[in-house]
């Protein structure tokens, strides 16, 4: 399935098939028009408690990929976007700094192995 990942702040590109925000909170400065967005999932994004306590301290990534998994191991939305895969590329849009330790990385990872 063909699943990507890309800050919203990133300028869409065509070859980003369907956007979709993967985050519970709106990012800053981005409008609507210019996320031109398909869809946002805000129930597949971390819990609020998880996301607090992991506050994107690299020291933590690894205990919460853990949690994360276990929180989308029970969510019926990885089904809904695992079918959206089997149609063309979707992009997983967030808006943490870190391209390589968010929530993102996870949820990708996991769409990833588990057909």
């Amino acid at each position: 399935m063909p699943f990507a990942i890309k800050r919203i702040y990133a300028e869409p590109e065509d070859a980003d098939g369907v956007r979709i925000l993967v985050d519970r909170l709106w990012p800053r400065g981005v409008s609507k028009a210019k996320a031109r967005l398909d869809d946002w999932m805000k129930e597949i994004a971390p819990t609020p408690e998880l996301r607090q306590w992991f506050g994107h301290r690299a020291e933590r990534f690894a205990e919460f990929r853990r949690r994360y998994e276990a929180e989308l191991a029970g969510n019926p939305l990885l089904g809904e976007l695992r079918t959206k895969g089997k149609h063309g590329a979707v992009t997983l849009l967030y808006g943490a700094h870190d391209p390589e330790i968010n929530h993102a990385v996870v949820l990708k990872a996991v769409l990833d192995e588990r057909p």
